[in-house]
């Protein structure tokens, strides 16, 4: 396929390179496993998802463009089969050696998993720097974290990558230190050095992470003295999380038209259509073959997915692979062991309607109407808010489906019982009657003995 030539300013956000650092040459290719659906042609990832190449490329383009790297060509490599040594074939390694030549390359993102002497053998065919898709993605998330444990995090999972690229493709790997004692063997070789050094800064930081998850476990715990739920966005990166989170809370998290924009989770208010109240959290976004290493090390950070009591899948369904980011995230989510299927706790939020026509949203609503109950789904814009007040509605919803509805009487002058009731629970109805209060609460299962101790509350046979 014919290479797609890219400007460098107008590829960068802002079309200026970060400030102090000059933006690397880059060349991006593609090498897809070519395959025929239909008269079309479609790729697969290592997930066997079904992707329109142009798209993959597309997205590999954006990664890179994440860290302000200037994509000057672009090209689809087909594979009919992967060669051991160098991924490509000897003919399309050649024709890639003509354009960095051609373009004064530096860099060249090969948008697939390069074994270590694929990589080393690439490296020496053209003399550039080569990185696969996991190196990129670490790349990324090495420049945005922010917090201690987004660094931490990052800094193990690069560890784990670097420890697997420790072959001999240096000299001084192969150089020997002299073994103790006076009649010492060989010693341990250099590369033997590397590797436990590598070791012992991973063994340091998976103690600190221990640490961070300790503390995190006691923000959780307490949390869940007050009655406030928890409600998680995941989704493929770029997908609106972010946008959508601002407008349900009202917040200001950064949300650019940016792969991976977010990287550390944030935990906001969120404020339920009753007067209830709930913890919402951003994650960072998914994305296909994110490294195994990666899921790993944000496991702590995930743990905020994986104890939600609602889990909200936001999808940018106006993207021509919706489907394939659609399995992408389920299987990130079940490698968290988190049930998919069931769908007691997942809702789908088909988000960016608004790049629809009336007459395609009306499409979409009917075939999101057919879907199971156990897998609802609700069409937004995150942008213009449509859509938002039946999202709210549908979570409160959910959250209440553990909960208890209570009728209660309370005299008008408890002040301090009525702030108590508030602060407790969701007042679903009050009516002042005469010197006291009737009133219908919701409240989570931890509180339902307190309320009928304190006010003679009754349990309600069904929630309203």
């Amino acid at each position: 396929m014919d290479p797609h030539s890219f400007s460098g300013a107008a590829d960068r956000p802002g079309g200026q390179p970060a400030q102090g650092r000059t933006a690397s040459r880059v060349l991006v290719v593609g090498p897809y496993r070519r395959l025929r659906r239909g008269g079309a042609d479609l790729v697969s990832n290592s997930n066997d998802a079904i992707r329109d190449p142009q798209a993959r490329l597309d997205e590999a383009v954006g990664l890179a463009r994440a860290i302000d790297l200037v994509v000057v060509e672009a090209l689809i490599a087909p594979l009919s089969e992967i060669r051991p040594a160098t991924y490509l074939g000897t003919g399309k390694v050649e024709e890639i050696l003509g354009l960095i030549k051609a373009h004064e390359v530096e860099l060249v993102v090969m948008d697939c998993a390069l074994s270590p002497i694929q990589q080393r053998n690439l490296e020496k065919e053209w003399n550039v720097k080569v990185l696969d898709r996991t190196g990129l993605i670490l790349e990324i998330f090495g420049r945005r974290a922010k917090t201690r444990e987004g660094t931490l995090q990052v800094e193990l999972a690069h560890l784990i990558y670097q420890r697997s690229r420790l072959v001999r493709s240096w000299t001084h790997l192969e150089r020997q230190r002299g073994g103790f004692g006076f009649m010492g063997g060989p010693g341990e070789t250099q590369i033997e050095a590397d590797r436990r050094m590598i070791g012992e800064r991973i063994t340091r930081i998976e103690n600190d992470l221990k640490k961070v998850q300790a503390t995190r476990r006691l923000h959780r715990a307490g949390r869940q003295r007050v009655p406030y739920r928890v409600v998680a966005l995941v989704g493929y990166t770029n997908a609106g999380k972010s946008t959508l989170f601002n407008r349900l809370t009202r917040a200001d998290v950064q949300a650019a038209d940016m792969l991976f924009a977010t990287l550390d989770p944030t935990l906001r208010a969120l404020k339920l259509p009753h007067g209830g109240k709930a913890m919402i959290s951003d994650t960072v976004g998914f994305i296909s073959d994110l490294p195994t290493m990666l899921v790993a090390a944000f496991r702590a950070t995930l743990e905020e997915v994986i104890e939600a009591d609602v889990i909200l899948h936001v999808r940018d369904i106006s993207h021509e692979d919706a489907e394939a980011q659609e399995r992408d995230v389920d299987q990130v989510l079940r490698q968290l062991n988190i049930d998919t299927d069931s769908g007691h706790r997942l809702i789908e939020v088909w988000n960016k309607i608004d790049r629809f026509s009336p007459e395609e949203r009306e499409n979409l609503a009917r075939i999101a109407a057919r879907r199971p109950p156990e897998r609802p789904c609700f069409l937004v814009s995150a942008e213009t808010g449509e859509g938002v007040e039946a999202l709210l509605e549908a979570i409160e919803e959910r959250l209440a489906a553990t909960r208890i509805t209570l009728d209660l009487r309370v005299d008008a002058t408890d002040g301090a019982g009525i702030s108590w009731i508030h602060r407790n629970s969701e007042v679903l109805d009050k009516h002042l009657n005469e010197n006291h209060f009737d009133m219908v609460i919701r409240v989570d299962e931890t509180k339902r003995d307190l309320a009928i101790a304190r006010f003679g509350a009754v349990p309600r046979e069904q929630d309203d």
